[in-house]
């Protein structure tokens, strides 16, 4: 049966370092090599994701921002992207204003990606979250609502205090238009929440690869809320030991952590290539 295998990236794939392990790059990369369909969905964006994994060799099409674009990064060709229409992107941005909340945007325009938020209103949060990214290119520090929101959006990203998220997460949540996903963040005590236009989800991106590519069966790896769609949609699903307790009971089967290359020796074991 022809199978597409996914993994989730953070707490999944990668370990607290934010990488690949030489152990799963090695071992993935053989099995890739050998003819093993796989790849990853993250809520990451294209460069993040291939610093994050770089000397891994995967040659399929990716899918990145939770489902808001699948891009394949060989051949630099955007096969889908969901966006925020005009009216919503500033309704979300009210919205999390009313609350006091400065968002991280990500967007694009023909030329290039963009990674906007504005300048002098950065929380702790957000300032480490920068600070992790200042040589990207795609840095855009904005000077009004208008320069934020200037371009294509695909997602907002939030970061901050759990009750002050929380009060935009549960009018959000709401609406029939977004996704909206409220999480802990993986590698510090942030919280996160992250809104996307309803269409552009992990689920749906998985299906499109699975039609598009003609694959029989999809198998997924993942930890947290923002894979819990796509465990949905998925014949076989595992929840790594670091998983949430919620996701596990979700999951076909748990396998090893994040930290000892569970997902690379899973796939060593049954991924029959």
């Amino acid at each position: 049966m022809k199978t597409l295998f996914v993994s989730d990236l953070d707490g999944t794939l990668l370990t607290r370092h934010e990488r690949v392990s030489a152990y799963s790059t090695e071992h993935l990369n053989q099995l890739i090599e050998k003819g093993m369909s796989f790849t990853y969905a993250t809520a990451r964006s294209v460069g993040s994701a291939l610093r994050a994994l770089r000397g891994l060799n995967v040659c399929l099409p990716a899918i990145f921002y939770n489902g808001g674009l699948i891009y394949d990064v060989n051949a630099r060709q955007t096969l889908r992207y969901i966006i925020f229409d005009e009216e919503q992107k500033r309704y979300v941005l009210s919205v999390l204003q009313k609350f006091g909340i400065d968002p991280v945007v990500f967007g694009a325009d023909d030329a290039r990606e963009h990674l906007a938020w504005h300048i002098g209103k950065e929380n702790v949060g957000v300032k480490r979250y920068l600070e992790r990214r200042k040589d990207d290119p795609r840095l855009s520090p904005a000077q009004s609502d208008e320069d934020l929101l200037r371009h294509y959006v695909f997602y907002f990203k939030c970061i901050g205090p759990r009750d002050q998220l929380e009060n935009a997460w549960n009018i959000l949540k709401m609406d029939e238009r977004f996704t909206c996903i409220f999480h802990q963040e993986t590698y510090q005590n942030d919280f996160w929440m992250e809104i996307s236009p309803k269409e552009a989800t992990k689920a749906n991106a998985v299906r499109f690869l699975k039609e598009h590519f003609g694959y029989e069966k999809l198998v997924c790896f993942g930890d947290s809320s923002n894979d819990s769609d796509m465990f949905d949609v998925c014949d076989e699903k595992y929840a790594v030991k670091n998983a949430d307790d919620w996701l596990k009971a979700k999951a076909t089967g748990v396998i090893g952590y994040c930290e000892e290359d569970g997902v690379a020796k899973w796939l060593d074991e049954h991924a029959g290539v």
